[in-house]
């Protein structure tokens, strides 16, 4: 006769063994779940599930491995229309899945919370889903996103939980989309890890600091942050000075290329300082994060993490950025694509004194605290997982 019992967080007892539950968190690139998902991963180890990290191998794969979890590859055109090379991710999810015997499926990035949630249902396994914004894909009118939205109608309805990063996006979902979905959530995006960004005013040698820390692409605003500062410049000379850190001639249509990027550095007017491992480093240095991002957002990781380590914010009053900013307290709000108005926000920024800028660092802070702890989110998965099991 079978014997099942229940048994303490992340394990079962069957026939008097004890059995881990596997928990699949699958994303788009191994860089994703390293950088963004490091302590969730974490959580649930601590937690007795068995981790299986699902994403194409990069660079960050072995440290994943490092952090207890199984890898295994896959292959995502993450930004590609091609309809077969998407069955084949597809047919890959649910290979992989069955060959695991998955229990619950953590999903991120859209090709995964799609292919993934379809693999998912036909082998009976809840998948629980994160809509970290909508991207570019939503900006546009053509065949393309008709083709999203009724992906997304048709996976979405068989997820077990879905979780958003902003209210804009749920209501979109729920109006449009899923108006009959019972099991939705918003999280307060993915959280920052407040232990490992702590706040670190910057240097104060008269010389004002921005950074904008983002993938480099043109919807994250980036061409109106270098004319800003070329505007700037001219006023201020040496006085200001403006950074971006990101990943460059990324697989996107809206991605800035190497020559361009080349042609802005040699005008003078900003450092490009590639990619790096130790963002927080980074940060610190700046006196001023911004991101005139005009793209459809989550709640972009880069103004938490700024945010937490005390730093003024701009941003614009776009889905998922103006959640990180109370105008005028921690920061200043810009209109999307707007060069003119973001330029005037950071020539606030540069009128303040460097006291001014700390105070509006600290609210910053206070807001990160109380509002993005990553605690929280990983918190609400662990719930989200337990209600699913039982």
């Amino acid at each position: 006769m079978l014997e099942f019992i229940s048994g303490k967080k992340g394990m079962i007892i069957l026939n008097g063994i004890d059995h881990k539950y596997v928990i699949a968190i699958t994303a788009n690139t191994s860089w994703y779940l390293y950088n963004f998902r490091k302590n969730t991963i974490m959580a649930l180890l601590e937690n007795g599930y068995q981790v299986i990290a699902i994403s194409p191998a990069d660079e960050y794969t072995h440290r994943l491995a490092e952090l207890g979890c199984q890898t295994v590859p896959v292959k995502i055109d993450s930004g590609g229309t091609d309809f077969f090379k998407d069955l084949t991710t597809l047919f890959s999810a649910w290979c992989v899945l069955r060959k695991h015997k998955v229990d619950v499926v953590l999903n991120f990035t859209p090709k995964n919370n799609i292919y993934f949630t379809l693999a998912a249902k036909v082998l009976d396994i809840p998948a629980i889903n994160n809509i970290a914004g909508l991207g570019s894909v939503f900006m546009s009118k053509g065949m393309v996103r008709i083709i999203c939205r009724h992906l997304y109608r048709f996976s979405q309805r068989y997820a077990a939980k879905i979780f958003f990063q902003n209210e804009d996006d749920r209501e979109l979902f729920l109006t449009e989309m899923l108006p009959d979905y019972l099991y939705t959530e918003r999280l307060p995006g993915s959280g920052v890890d407040l232990m490992r960004f702590k706040v670190t005013p910057a240097p104060d040698d008269d010389v004002v600091r921005f950074i904008l820390i983002s993938r480099m692409l043109y919807s994250k605003g980036v061409e109106h942050y270098v004319d800003a500062a070329r505007k700037l410049k001219k006023r201020h000379g040496q006085r200001c000075e403006f950074r971006l850190l990101g990943f460059l001639d990324v697989n996107n249509p809206a991605a800035i290329k190497t020559e361009r990027m080349a042609a802005w550095i040699e005008e003078g007017n900003i450092l490009y300082l590639g990619t790096s491992d130790n963002v927080e480093q980074e940060i610190a240095l700046g006196d001023c994060i911004v991101l005139p991002s005009f793209y459809r957002e989550g709640v972009p990781k880069s103004l938490l993490e700024a945010g937490a380590m005390g730093k003024p914010l701009i941003t614009t009053r776009n889905i998922g950025c103006q959640d990180t900013v109370n105008e005028g307290v921690n920061g200043f709000l810009c209109e999307p694509q707007d060069t003119g108005c973001l330029t005037r926000a950071m020539d606030r920024i540069i009128n303040l004194t460097h006291s001014q800028r700390l105070d509006m660092g600290n609210e910053s802070r206070k807001k990160m605290v109380r509002e993005f702890d990553e605690k929280i989110v990983i918190s609400r998965y662990l719930t989200a997982i337990e209600q699913v099991l039982s």
